[in-house]
């Protein structure tokens, strides 16, 4: 079986307990489908579940090199050069990342609001970000951007190799395959 889920803001990417905080128990009743990776707390976006244990070493294990999509809001003007710093990879404390795909875009006119929403700096413009990566070191493209002097806002996974979030509302599943 082969799950999507477009997992809200502020929910623990897990099924079993963490205190008083969601998970994905709150939103997902079927049983024996595990996470083929994780998004944090903070972040939102596109899960892919599965019950086949092949499937999910497939997408999780770095030797895959699958490449992970994400919808970056971060702060400033993001200017060519971070964009080339980004897309030749970032030094991180354990070492460079991996060379990125990585375009500025439009305010995607299709995303929900976020509960609570990105605060708001009138004297700070935000930038938004297309990143694609094919690793997936901890908090990962949150370190990346504030390498680069833009921390992120707002973090939206969008695709997985070639499955997509489109048209999938926050907190809803879609099965894909049985």
């Amino acid at each position: 079986m082969i799950l999507l889920f477009n997992k809200p803001y502020r929910v623990i990417s897990q099924f079993s307990s963490a205190g008083d905080k969601q998970t994905l128990a709150d939103y997902i009743a079927i049983k024996n489908v595990y996470p083929a990776g994780r998004l944090d707390y903070e972040s939102e976006g596109l899960m892919l579940l599965t019950d086949d244990g092949k499937l999910q070493a497939r997408i999780t294990l770095p030797a895959s090199r699958k490449y992970k999509t994400y919808l970056v809001q971060v702060e400033g003007e993001v200017e060519r050069r971070a964009i080339i710093r980004l897309q030749r990879g970032v030094a991180l404390k354990e070492g460079r990342t991996l060379p990125a795909r990585v375009k500025k875009v439009d305010p995607p006119d299709w995303l929900w609001p976020r509960d609570p929403p990105v605060r708001y700096r009138k004297q700070i413009p935000t930038s938004w970000l297309e990143i694609q990566i094919r690793e997936g070191k901890n908090r990962q493209v949150r370190r990346m951007t504030a390498a680069v002097g833009h921390p992120t806002l707002r973090l939206i996974r969008t695709g997985i190799d070639d499955w997509v979030l489109q048209g999938l509302a926050p907190g809803h599943y879609q099965i894909i395959q049985e």
